[in-house]
């Protein structure tokens, strides 16, 4: 039993030698080959399949959101008809608010003036007549050119009747008090006796400058801007 153990190592140690043929073992590396061959080819035929069908995948997802875009992009064209006069509407407001704050650039609210002058006038003396010439009107009657330093925007002539004589200049004072009002003066007076009644009569000029105008559009649409 030991002579057999201890015979095993020794015979399993000698050198061992391929009796086969060298076309036994050509071929035998051949299919070998071949096999790994067709492995590899399997791995790539696998490879591109997925590829092309990732490629598939990502072109079908293109084309679906190609698609939502160009719907996305026909729904807002239809919204954007629907709207197509806003724009034109909206420049029309914006003209119509420059015409108007042009227009009425030169606005003055004259009864509160009347009112104002009135309340400046001396104890018995009552306003007659009064006339408002526009400084800067075409039909001006003295024709003369605008002054465009000129900050009066108009003249104001008033006629005043009082049976006593009237402190004229306590009422030129009283004029200027007035915001917008300046360069006060008396262009007349005059003894008048009708029926009996002795009576005087004084015309007064004030001019009137760009404090008296309202300005309330121009603030509007500070406002609004």
């Amino acid at each position: 039993m030991s002579a057999r153990k201890a015979a095993a190592p020794l015979v399993a140690g000698l050198p061992q030698v391929n009796l086969l043929p060298a076309e036994v073992r050509s071929k035998r590396g051949l299919v070998t080959v071949k096999r790994w061959l067709g492995i590899g080819i399997g791995v790539a035929l696998v490879l591109c399949v997925g590829l092309a069908g990732t490629s598939v995948l990502a072109e079908r997802s293109a084309e679906d959101e190609l698609a939502q875009a160009e719907g996305e992009t026909a729904r807002l064209l239809l919204e954007q008809e629907k709207y197509a006069e806003v724009p034109v509407v909206l420049a029309q407001l914006e003209q119509t608010k420059i015409a108007r704050v042009l227009g009425m650039g030169g606005e003055v609210l004259w009864p509160d003036y009347v009112v104002a002058m009135a309340a400046t006038a001396p104890a018995g003396v009552s306003v007659e007549n009064l006339k408002v010439t526009s400084a800067t009107a075409p039909s001006s009657a003295t024709g003369a050119a605008v002054d465009p330093l000129a900050t009066e925007i108009a003249t104001v002539s008033l006629t005043g009747n009082s049976l006593t004589l009237p402190d004229t200049a306590a009422w030129l004072d009283g004029l200027e008090t007035i915001p917008g009002f300046t360069e006060a003066w008396f262009t007349s007076a005059s003894v008048t006796e009708l029926e009996g009644v002795t009576y005087y009569t004084v015309t007064a000029t004030v001019q009137v400058d760009e404090r008296a105008l309202s300005e309330r559009f121009t603030a509007i649409e500070e406002e609004q801007s």
